[in-house]
């Protein structure tokens, strides 16, 4: 999830186009790979893999798609590895972003990445340099057919920080540590379908630019989704 504006990206994510989706599955099972071979590939016992399935989910991903990925970590040889990395810079407008990435070249990816942010007049910054902008928070979106008040009332009572309608959907945040409990607590109301459900980052202090100035950063955005390395990009763009 995009760290802005948690109703447009909803609102991007549920409209992208198929070719669009594909990069998005693909990227997915990266996830699902890496969260299977680094510990059990059996998701009961692995919360992280868990965790990406749950994400996968959400974003309609097959299931054979899902499995196949977690197929392909039990086979994996050692010499296939991806490493974590994350680049912190700034966009137009001062915009400030966190790109995350998984990666079997570290150097390719930096170049990649760097290029967007000069091509867009930006620039990457040392680490840590925009990272205490952004809190750690769960983000759990379900459709508004249930009850408002059941959700509320079982969301809040299980830890949840924030509930509220946006649309025709409920936005729950949650903290790290209540996470799981919160969605546990909506499936046992017979919430069957999660239209977002994962761990991202939302910024405690946001930007405000003119449409001009949205557009340049959105382009941002854009390229750097469109790369291959890139799995996540948060910033703190206000776009209500």
């Amino acid at each position: 999830m995009s760290g802005h504006s948690k109703w447009a990206t909803i609102h991007r994510k549920k409209g992208l186009l198929d070719a669009a989706r594909g990069k998005v599955f693909q990227k997915l099972a990266k996830e699902i790979y890496v969260a299977a071979k680094s510990g059990t590939p059996d998701p009961d016992q692995n919360a992280a893999l868990r965790m990406v399935i749950d994400k996968a989910k959400a974003q309609n991903m097959p299931k054979d798609n899902i499995q196949k990925a977690i197929d392909k970590a039990k086979g994996a040889s050692e010499g296939e590895n991806y490493e974590s990395i994350r680049y912190e810079g700034y966009g137009h407008g001062g915009v400030a972003f966190m790109v995350d990435c998984l990666t079997d070249n570290r150097n390719r990816t930096a170049s990649f990445v760097r290029s967007a942010f000069t091509k867009a007049g930006g620039n990457l910054g040392t680490d840590g340099s925009v990272s205490y902008m952004f809190e750690r928070r769960g983000s759990i979106v379900i459709p508004g057919e249930y009850d408002e008040d059941t959700m509320m009332m079982a969301a809040l009572d299980a830890g949840a920080m924030d509930f509220e309608k946006v649309g025709d959907n409920y936005i729950i945040t949650t903290d790290t540590e209540s996470f799981t409990a919160v969605k546990e607590a909506l499936e046992k109301e017979n919430v069957k379908e999660f239209l977002e459900c994962e761990l991202t980052y939302i910024p405690n202090m946001e930007v405000t630019l003119d449409e001009e100035g949205i557009e340049k950063v959105q382009k941002l955005v854009d390229t750097l989704e469109d790369l291959d390395d890139v799995q996540e990009v948060y910033y703190n763009l206000k776009e209500d």
